[in-house]
């Protein structure tokens, strides 16, 4: 829910949302002060199903049994963030078929297929991996884990604010070891690199090699 919320805060226009029961689509996208305080009740107090939304916003359709990958006309960014393997080959074509796709950031563990990250990477569409685009939520439960060890209490602005610089030193790592010759950024091969570096100098500081 945080990066929903986070991605309209930054001005992002959000349409679609899902969960094991089907997808939602509200071409006039979800708000903070109205339907997403309903879709937060529905979900997480009364426990409900996302199909729900469309009997108080009739605007919204609701579909079934699917995932709302081939069916966002206009998509340009797209976050997968519930389960992993849920994004196919056929998803990633149907996307970029689109013609609109500029950015798939995963924001779970291996949401995106190997086909499907394949098709983006040839489409030159920006792909964020989730083991760096997904790592806000590792670095959360650091941020947790420093409180209470400190016995400490820091605000959400606090903590957004040590959240976002984490975040900007990973997007560094990755353009600096992701970065292809003509320019583009190859995220994926980045965040390995900076991943397999992070680990070695670990295992270096500590006397295991």
């Amino acid at each position: 829910m945080c990066i929903r919320d986070r991605a309209i805060e930054f001005g992002a226009k959000v349409v679609s949302m899902s969960d094991s029961s089907g997808y939602i689509y509200d071409s006039e996208g979800f708000d903070l002060k109205e339907k997403l305080p309903f879709i937060m009740d529905l979900k997480n107090v009364k426990r409900g199903r996302i199909s729900e939304y469309v009997t108080k916003f009739p605007n919204a359709k609701f579909v079934a049994g699917e995932a709302p990958w081939k069916n966002i006309p206009g998509a340009q960014i797209v976050m997968p963030c519930a389960t992993q393997n849920e994004l196919h080959e056929d998803d990633a074509a149907a996307l970029i078929k689109g013609g609109s796709l500029l950015c798939v950031a995963e924001g779970a563990n291996m949401p995106c297929l190997p086909g499907a990250i394949e098709a983006f990477q040839k489409s030159k569409v920006l792909y964020a991996p989730g083991k760096a685009s997904n790592a806000g939520g590792v670095a959360t439960s650091g941020l947790e884990m420093s409180q209470n060890s400190l016995r400490i209490n820091w605000d959400s602005e606090e903590v957004n604010k040590r959240l976002h610089d984490i975040m900007v030193k990973i997007h560094a790592a990755c353009v600096e070891h992701g970065k292809n010759d003509d320019g583009s950024i190859d995220y994926v091969r980045g965040a390995n690199i900076a991943g397999f570096i992070k680990v070695a100098d670990a295992m270096c500081e500590q006397g295991i090699v």
